[in-house]
């Protein structure tokens, strides 16, 4: 069967499993407004996979717009965006081109469809016994491992940070290549927390009383 007519697939996942933290993001295949898509394509590459609850919303146009010009700033970060909604591919379509007409933005990141909520389920996003996506609002930051670092879930009248988006991946990988800890806050170039080191002589030995377990990376 063609691509184009293929129903989206994904891993199968233990009935009512939540997809949580550290785990491997399950592969998917689906066509999507650039083509068929796969989640093990990504590997090697930071993603953030993220899901709206419907084409042609207030929240969710705002979103994709803030999405699309932002799509720069993922990029030098290494990052790929992924968006998916239960819409049709030709419902993106339509929706895309509204974007670009009313804001002079065009998204060029993939949007898959996913009719039958397979992929939606299989992350989590919606439950196993769920007849439609409307409470979806999901962001899956995930590795070049494909492992699952993130995961923020939004109400369906809330709208997402971008740039909070874009801070947690940069502080992520900020995280794994110093092995230090971004504080509240922390923006990219500003100093990380170093790890612990929890042992009676190092508590007493600290110039400062909280220095043990507060203290900043070297520069």
């Amino acid at each position: 069967m063609d691509d184009l007519d293929t129903a989206p697939t994904a891993a199968s996942r233990s009935s009512g499993a939540s997809l949580r933290i550290g785990d491997r993001a399950p592969n998917f295949h689906a066509r999507s407004t650039t083509g068929p898509v796969e989640m093990a394509a990504y590997a090697g590459r930071w993603l953030v996979f993220f899901s709206h609850p419907a084409d042609f919303t207030p929240v969710c146009t705002s979103e994709f717009v803030a999405f699309a010009k932002a799509s720069e700033s993922f990029a030098m970060l290494d990052c790929d965006l992924l968006a998916l909604s239960v819409d049709s591919l030709y419902s993106h379509f339509a929706w895309v081109r509204a974007i670009r007409d009313r804001f002079d933005v065009e998204v060029r990141f993939p949007i898959v469809e996913d009719p039958t909520l397979v992929v939606g389920q299989a992350y989590g996003m919606v439950a196993p016994d769920a007849h439609d996506a409307g409470a979806v609002r999901s962001v899956f930051v995930i590795d070049p491992k494909q492992v699952v670092r993130a995961i923020v879930t939004y109400p369906v009248e809330i709208g997402r940070s971008i740039e909070e988006i874009l801070r947690l991946v940069a502080a992520l990988q900020a995280a794994d290549a110093a092995s230090g800890f971004p504080p509240e806050g922390w923006h990219p170039g500003q100093p990380l927390l170093q790890r612990p080191t929890p042992t009676l002589d190092s508590v007493f030995s600290a110039d400062e009383p909280t220095s043990w377990f507060l203290d900043e990376m070297p520069q």
